[in-house]
């Protein structure tokens, strides 16, 4: 009999821990009682009355909508940055270039959306751009946090390419443009679809970052539900999060899928391609000794 030993204890206690208020929650999701400390049986009416919470779910979509469009641009940039930090070993400011690029990762959320807050009210003042806070300014703030999650990430594949099929793909007469659209991005995509999924995920999370670069008509849903669990949890709240946990797990169960379907595609071509190059091999050898007899 295998033993429970302290490291299952403690894998299952870290579990627990991480995911039974989860579970809780999308239980009482479907609590029909309004008092969410009071059960009062089972019941889907808490979702069927999202539809007719426009407040709620506007805030749902402008941040499904900020999330998109920061996963997009976070993930161009920071490849861009990462790009340049593992393929350019030299060049002025490179050092300087590094630590602002990863400053965000340690800098307080605070501190970030103060300074971003001040360059976006001196910038109104002196051209009068951005006329006001909202979407906009939201979203420029989080490719600006996101940017360097998605660098770090995509930074650590680049390092461990083969460059000789790139160096192999130049010596033919390929632009660096295209051995980079063609040969590196198709290599790195795994930490691409991370470091997007990060992106999202960061952004549809932030309140701190949003707080203070946002504006009337632009409250996110991280900055609806603070705002409404001040005044005690509602169970609409309750229902939304499990939607989005609902969400989150199957794009997370088709991303693993997924990359697992083209690792074993990987795996194969691989292997087939080895077994070319021994049946090669031995017809070589075969037909060597045969001259040689």
């Amino acid at each position: 009999m295998k033993r429970f030993g302290f490291s299952n204890l403690m894998l299952w206690a870290g579990l627990l821990f991480i995911y039974l208020p989860m579970v809780i929650l999308v239980i009482y999701s479907f609590n029909g009682s309004r008092l969410v400390t009071v059960w009062g049986g089972w019941s889907v009416k808490w979702y069927v009355g999202l539809l007719d919470n426009s407040q709620l779910m506007s805030a749902v979509a402008r941040s499904l909508e900020i999330a998109f469009y920061t996963a997009i641009a976070a993930t161009a940039l920071g490849t861009l940055a990462a790009f340049v930090l593992t393929r350019v070993p030299r060049f002025r400011g490179r050092t300087l270039f590094g630590g602002l690029v990863t400053a965000p990762l340690v800098m307080p959320e605070v501190i970030t959306g103060l300074s971003l807050l001040l360059l976006f009210v001196a910038m109104a003042q002196l051209i009068g751009w951005p006329a006001q806070r909202g979407i906009l300014t939201i979203w420029i703030a989080h490719t600006t946090f996101c940017s360097a999650y998605v660098a770090v990430v995509v930074s650590a594949r680049l390092r461990e390419l083969d460059l000789s099929i790139e160096e192999a793909a130049m010596d033919l007469g390929a632009k660096p443009w295209k051995v980079f659209i063609l040969i590196t991005i198709p290599m790195i995509a795994p930490s691409l679809a991370a470091g997007a999924m990060m992106s999202f995920a960061l952004s549809l999370d932030d309140l701190v970052l949003a707080s203070f670069v946002s504006g009337p008509g632009s409250t996110t849903l991280p900055m609806e539900i603070f705002s409404a669990v001040r005044l005690g949890v509602k169970p609409e709240i309750n229902a939304v999060a499990s939607l989005i946990l609902l969400v989150v797990s199957f794009a997370t169960f088709l991303a693993w899928y997924f990359t697992r379907r083209a690792e074993e595609r990987r795996k194969r071509a691989m292997q087939q391609a080895m077994e070319v190059m021994a049946e090669e091999a031995a017809g070589s050898s075969w037909k060597s000794g045969t001259q040689a007899a």
